[in-house]
């Protein structure tokens, strides 16, 4: 089942389609929100600015990819930026909330969960990446539950900023991360195996 977000980038780019936009335009508006939104993270003083400016981020995550299917300018560079650019933006949201909690007096703690949840989360991306090439999209695909992707639950983060929440946020973020890391490292590992004859 195609997830939700996927399904609203959809429709949100059909009008793109004869227009001069191209994939690559788009995925350069998601790194910019969502760089926008590490900063205003970092800075301490936006919260609520930055949640929202990574959930736009989010959505815009999923316009590259529907726009170059429904106009056929899918790429090899196009795929490898759209990556990048994920990377990029989920690695440092957790590094700048980090830094902004650390700027507003919350202690060297926040900074230090930041950094390993951000690890964590660059470690996964990498690994993830070395999976898709070895193996095919396929094998990375993320589990979901009724149009629903694990990765979902970020798109509650300015409810999380409202509700004044982002220290357990970042406190759940450094726990969860790296286990999840390693749950990605089993996968990981298998894939490293010698392909078989028949594949």
């Amino acid at each position: 089942m195609k997830p939700w977000d996927a399904r609203l980038a959809s429709l949100l780019i059909r009008p793109l389609r004869d227009t001069p936009v191209t994939p690559n335009h788009l995925t350069t508006l998601r790194l910019l929100t969502g760089v926008a939104a590490a900063a205003a993270f970092a800075s301490g003083l936006w919260p609520n600015l930055a949640a929202i400016l990574f959930a736009l981020s989010n959505l815009l995550d999923h316009t590259d990819g529907e726009l170059a299917r429904l106009t056929g300018k899918s790429s090899r560079a196009g795929h490898v930026y759209d990556l990048a650019s994920d990377a990029i933006v989920h690695v440092t949201l957790f590094v700048s909330i980090g830094i902004g909690l650390w700027n507003t007096g919350e202690g060297a703690w926040s900074l230090l969960a930041g950094i390993i949840a951000g690890v964590a989360v660059a470690s996964i991306f990498h690994m993830r990446n070395v999976i898709e090439q070895r193996h095919g999209k396929a094998e990375t695909k993320q589990l979901g539950w009724g149009g629903f992707e694990a990765e979902d639950v970020l798109y509650l983060l300015p409810v999380v900023t409202f509700s004044d929440a982002l220290v357990p946020f970042l406190v759940a973020a450094a726990v969860g991360a790296p286990i999840a890391a390693g749950l990605v490292v089993r996968q990981f590992l298998a894939s490293q195996r010698p392909l078989s004859k028949a594949q």
